[in-house]
């Protein structure tokens, strides 16, 4: 099964972080990936721009508006994800507790859904 590991950081813990800190979590995260990546249980990984950089796209009633920025106001702000193969749900979750980030914000752990199947059921 594939899962979507959605890293959300708060970013005043993020920036308090002395920065030798920093790039010693990052560092580790990297090779880390790097390790899961080469065992094949890491599909892709990739972190986010700031939200500052970010735009939304909302249609309602053939009424399209675009903003800057994400449209939820919150603490915590995606900051990247890491798709993976895992066997279940828990080992997902397994995978998801070998990240820090999870002490600066959180990890949502979702598991993909057949978008293969879905063209079946409505060719069918």
């Amino acid at each position: 099964m594939k899962f979507l590991l959605l890293i959300y950081i708060d970013p005043t813990l993020v920036q308090a972080l002395p920065t030798d800190e920093y790039d010693s979590l990052m560092h580790g995260c990297l090779q880390h990936a790097d390790a899961l990546q080469a065992q094949g249980t890491l599909l892709m990984s990739q972190r986010l721009q700031p939200v500052e950089t970010a735009r939304t796209l909302r249609t309602r009633k053939q009424q399209t508006r675009i903003t800057d920025g994400p449209f939820a106001e919150t603490r915590e702000l995606l900051a990247g994800f890491n798709l993976i193969e895992a066997a279940n749900a828990d080992d997902a979750m397994a995978i998801a507790r070998q990240f820090p980030w999870s002490a600066y914000g959180s990890i949502e752990v979702r598991p993909l859904d057949d978008l293969d199947a879905e063209r079946v059921r409505l060719a069918g």
